[in-house]
């Protein structure tokens, strides 16, 4: 059984554990929640203390990671500027679409209330300071402290400067520097691993609360959640056929044809990597030249994940949204940099490590409460899939895009580039 499905187990045996509690033995459900809340809270704390290490290590190995892919050649530097255009194209669709559905088809008062009082140890954190404040406190005067302060801002806008200015020392210096954050990565995946592997446990404590305190109600609210989401995964997956059609000069139904096997696979194994084979072979379908698609599609597996940005905010502004934390516009855009900075550095991770070191700090920054991360990572095995089919469509059409026939001789130089003189 894999550990997704036994975490959403556990979500499912908790939330009937306790609506039937309630229903049974009330007098017995402040016991059980005396019990459960503390267990519940506890495993938590264990997945939230290793977020800043981790967004730290990712961030510096992410960086260093693209910016050795672009020193490839200018096929490479060009594909990854694509990327990176495309991610933040990917957050500002979330932050348009998800506040405006959430507003034509809202969360129940009912269940939004219930659920508040279920977790009721997710306090927000302090809203985001006026224009000029934030722009005064952007750039932090001690790091540690941003770090203390879970000022996911400040922390990313170091780190990022930190990652660049390892990429301008010398080679020796910059490997040693980055076989450090790599080892530092690696140790807090495995401390995330050990967090995970009790993960069952600490949701069935969190969804027995939530169950005992919410009712039914908190069924209906994770299926509205898994929808809102989902639907900004949806729209960028729909972004990709333009791309074809405009970019690449591809028909829509040639474009559909050719990313139908890289999508059936992405949906019964849930991994980019896995349907690399059907994406390689539906890109020569397409016409694009293997030598291209051979550079664009493993880059685009190893640092592109185009519905990462706006999935990841879609959370973020809903879990705002379900704890009354007013987003203003200027709000919205401070998380849309956030979520497109953070993409960077988790593409390469479990769903489930990559759901709370993405989303946490867009979440601490836009001033949602975190803690229900905890609650909501046991539903992430639908939205995940679409995750995985989105990416793997845009992978197939932006490869097609830089591969098109009409740049053939363009392509063909910048492939020149990267081969070793004779």
């Amino acid at each position: 059984m894999s550990q997704a499905t036994r975490i959403l187990l556990a979500l499912v045996a908790g939330l009937a554990a306790g609506i039937l509690l309630v229903r049974v033995a009330p007098g017995a459900v402040p016991t059980a929640i005396a019990v459960a809340e503390p267990l519940g809270t506890a495993w938590l704390h264990a997945l939230q203390m290793t977020i800043v290490p981790l967004v730290v290590a990712l961030l510096v190995t992410g960086v260093a990671a693209t910016a050795e892919a672009a020193r490839a050649g200018r096929l490479a530097a060009r594909a990854i500027a694509l990327y990176v255009a495309l991610l933040a194209t990917s957050a500002t669709i979330a932050a348009l679409l998800t506040p405006l559905l959430l507003a034509l088809v809202p969360l129940p008062t009912a269940s939004a209330a219930a659920l508040r009082r279920a977790l009721s140890g997710a306090e927000a954190v302090p809203p985001v300071p006026p224009l000029g404040d934030f722009l005064a406190g952007i750039v932090p005067t001690n790091v540690i402290q941003a770090a203390a302060s879970d000022a996911f801002l400040s922390l990313i806008i170091f780190t990022l400067v930190f990652a660049f200015a390892i990429a301008r020392i010398e080679r020796e210096q910059r490997d040693l520097l980055v076989r450090l954050f790599t080892a530092l990565r690696d140790a807090m995946l495995v401390v995330i691993d050990w967090v995970l592997w009790i993960a069952p446990l600490g949701v069935l404590a969190l969804a027995l609360v939530v169950g005992a305190r919410a009712g039914t109600g908190a069924f209906g609210a994770l299926v509205h959640y898994i929808l809102i989401v989902s639907a900004s995964g949806v729209a960028v997956m729909l972004l990709a056929y333009p791309i074809a059609r405009f970019g690449a000069r591809v028909p829509l139904g040639a474009f559909a044809r050719a990313t139908l096997p890289a999508q059936a696979v992405a949906i019964s194994t849930q991994s980019s990597l896995a349907s690399m084979p059907a994406m390689l072979e539906g890109t020569r379908d397409l016409g694009v030249d293997v030598r291209v698609a051979g550079v664009t599609l493993p880059l685009a597996v190893a640092i592109f994940r185009a519905t990462g940005p706006a999935m990841n905010l879609a959370v973020a502004i809903y879990v705002a949204t379900w704890f009354d934390v007013a987003l203003s516009p200027a709000t919205l855009a401070i998380g849309v940099v956030v979520a497109t900075l953070t993409s960077l550095g988790s593409v390469s991770l479990p769903g489930t490590v990559s759901y709370v070191s993405a989303i946490a700090p867009i979440a601490g920054t836009i001033g949602a409460p975190v803690a229900p991360l905890g609650l909501l990572v046991a539903v992430e095995t639908i939205p995940d899939i679409v995750r995985t089919v989105g990416n793997v469509t845009m992978d197939i059409a932006t490869s097609a895009r830089l591969g098109r026939r009409g740049s053939a001789r363009e392509e063909s130089a910048a492939l020149d580039e990267t081969r070793p003189p004779a």
